[in-house]
């Protein structure tokens, strides 16, 4: 990728992260993206297709860096630790980011929704899904790790818990999955 789109695609990102602070997904729009990144309108359009392909690869960025985290960062949400120490370090990575980008995780749930009616899952249920049931699977390899992860991951685009982080509430959604997460890892 050339030097110029590469800082096109970072500012356009940027400028649509800033805009979710403040504005609904379906209040941003394509010119507001490109006023705020200095950009044209047609290369936002070029870049990302749409107001969706913008939030998904907005989405789809943050999740890759948590994934570099994960994969390669340190304990106890980087390998190192144990599998306990390092499920409740990556819920607690996924709330951040949630709570950060709670219109763009709407966005993305409506996304969601419409790959899974045709069949497809997006690639950050993929990625969380799998790293989470990867994790319960570890410490606790008599359950089913994969409905066990599926279900602590619905309640992070649920509509009052998004409503909850919006509030400002992230530390008391933190503390409940928490609670969930070693209910699942503790219990008989």
């Amino acid at each position: 990728m050339r030097a110029d789109a590469a800082r096109n695609r970072r500012a356009i990102l940027a400028a649509t992260e800033e805009l979710l602070t403040t504005h609904r997904p379906d209040e941003v729009t394509i010119e507001q993206v490109a006023a705020a990144a200095g950009v044209g309108k047609g290369t936002v359009f070029h870049r990302f297709g749409n107001r969706m392909g913008l939030m998904v690869a907005l989405m789809q960025e943050r999740a890759m860096g948590l994934r570099d985290d994960i994969d390669a960062g340190p304990p106890p949400l980087g390998p190192g630790a144990p599998a306990r120490e390092r499920l409740l370090a990556f819920l607690t990575a996924v709330i951040d980011v949630v709570g950060r980008n709670k219109g763009l995780v709407a966005a993305l749930g409506q996304v969601v929704t419409a790959q899974h009616h045709h069949g497809e899952d997006h690639p950050v249920v993929v990625l969380w899904h799998g790293h989470i049931r990867d994790l319960i699977a570890q410490e606790r390899p008599d359950l089913d790790a994969d409905v066990l992860a599926e279900l602590l991951l619905a309640g992070l685009t649920a509509e009052p818990v998004i409503r909850r982080m919006a509030a400002g509430h992230t530390e008391r959604v933190t503390a409940a999955l928490h609670t969930l997460a070693l209910g699942i890892l503790d219990g008989p």
